[in-house]
């Protein structure tokens, strides 16, 4: 067993109400004091990235849904040990989590939920609301989230938008009498906040004033809560091993590049680790600037190629060198965006013309946890396995099916209907399927076996 860092988890009554700016502002602050161990519940990809620049140190994943309650645990006992704090940003409301046709509905805690992460890892909670348009009605608000589950703590909150000093001290009052302390009264400001597209945030990779954005973001926190009586609050996880990968290295030592930049920034932190764990040499390129390293195989994780489909278009030379090796056999795992780089087109603007289909921009965003099975031998799985993975895009494919490519996973929709997505062959996985590779190792240790063999 080892020591982790006590945590507190920054949570809220619904999306929208400032948690993202306010945990990104308290991490920065308290990064000026001590070491900090960034989280973010669910899948989420985008606000990690501001954490982890925030911290000094990279943001990490806790998902029940996809990695299961015992393996979260584990995960935030790697990711925070040794360190002096964790702050945990929640998703949604604290108690939204993912609706099944068998949700536990006399239960708040929803699986993947914030509540969930807190009572698992016995974490107190500070609740930020939003108080534009309410003032003693906030008091209810509070009271309702403090009692809806015994094992959910709310040990304090952050008044968020509030008008003028007297709106403020009305929804103070209101909290106290409640029995919750209130640690701050942000009032409403709009230059501490972080710009949106389609897909939610954009990613601090992308934005050219993203230290700047999080330096305000820290100083609104430094002068509008009291960031000492947040460190009191914050309490040690219940004591469980740190997270292991658990597989053999491969002798070989293959070398991985693994794609990033600002179109394809979606990793999770772990992936890289277990890419190391069994036995690659793992290295980084950009390809809006940069050329192929020499490598035995390449991961393209998720992130906005829609975005930069221009300017990757443009890079000709690399577009050809990138097909040519995978066409001589090197293993490709692609995600998501790793995908739409390897189709003919993206929009009107060519792309690697591996697989031989076309994706748009669609109407509606696709957005949700997969229970899949693998339906064809590949790189990473073999068939009948099993994983939860989460979809998020809003580009849509012409065709799901191509010659020469077999469909990579298997599902049933809401309705029961059958479904498949992705594409496999001999040395190639792509799909719009993010799957975490804490929870599949396995897949993880062939790809770098495949990379191996074609190093050989």
């Amino acid at each position: 067993m080892v020591d982790a860092a006590p945590g507190v988890v920054i949570a809220a009554t619904s999306s929208g109400s400032g948690k993202t700016t306010i945990a990104t502002g308290l991490i920065a602050a308290l990064a000026q004091r001590m070491r900090v161990a960034p989280f973010k519940v669910g899948p989420d990809y985008i606000d990690p990235g501001y954490h982890g620049m925030a911290a000094g140190r990279r943001g990490r994943n806790l998902d029940t849904v996809m990695c299961g309650r015992e393996l979260v645990q584990g995960l935030y006992t790697h990711g925070a040990s040794g360190l002096d704090i964790a702050v945990v940003e929640g998703v949604m409301g604290l108690f939204d989590g993912r609706i099944t046709a068998h949700s536990n509905q006399t239960s708040a805690l929803a699986e993947g939920s914030t509540a969930e992460v807190a009572a698992l890892l016995g974490l107190p909670v500070v609740l930020v609301v939003d108080v534009r348009g309410t003032s003693q009605s906030v008091g209810a608000i509070v009271r309702g989230f403090a009692t809806a589950e015994d094992s959910v703590r709310i040990a304090g909150v952050i008044l968020n938008k509030v008008g003028t000093p007297r709106h403020a001290e009305v929804c103070r009052q209101a909290v106290e009498a409640q029995g919750v302390p209130v640690l701050g009264a942000i009032p409403r400001v709009d230059h501490a906040e972080v710009p949106s597209r389609h897909l939610g945030l954009v990613t601090s990779g992308e934005l050219a004033q993203a230290r700047e954005a999080i330096d305000a973001m820290a100083h609104m926190v430094e002068e509008y809560v009291d960031i000492d009586a947040v460190v009191a609050l914050a309490r040690a996880p219940k004591p469980v091993a740190a997270w292991n990968p658990g597989i053999e290295p491969v002798a070989a030592k293959p070398t991985i590049a693994m794609t990033g930049g600002p179109a394809f920034s979606f990793t999770y932190a772990e992936h890289v680790e277990v890419l190391r764990a069994a036995g690659a040499q793992v290295v980084d390129f950009d390809p809006l600037h940069e050329d192929l390293p020499a490598c035995d195989g390449l991961i393209i994780p998720g992130g906005f190629p829609e975005e930069h489909c221009a300017a990757l278009a443009s890079r000709e030379p690399l577009r050809t060198q990138v097909r040519e090796a995978i066409e001589q056999g090197m293993p490709v795992h692609a995600e998501c965006a790793g995908l739409l780089w390897l189709l003919d087109t993206l929009g009107d603007h060519p792309m690697l013309g591996v697989i031989p289909t076309s994706a748009a921009m669609g109407r509606r965003l696709t957005l949700g946890y997969r229970e899949a099975v693998a339906l064809a031998d590949s790189l990473l799985y073999r068939a009948g396995e099993r994983v939860v993975g989460h979809e998020f895009h809003h580009t849509q494919l012409e065709s799901q099916r191509v010659q020469d490519f077999a469909p990579a996973w298997g599902w049933k929709l809401w309705d029961g209907k059958p479904a498949q997505e992705g594409f496999v062959r001999e040395n190639i996985h792509a799909s719009y399927l993010h799957v975490h590779p804490a929870a599949t190792p396995q897949a993880v240790h062939r790809f770098v076996q495949a990379a191996a063999h074609f190093r050989a």
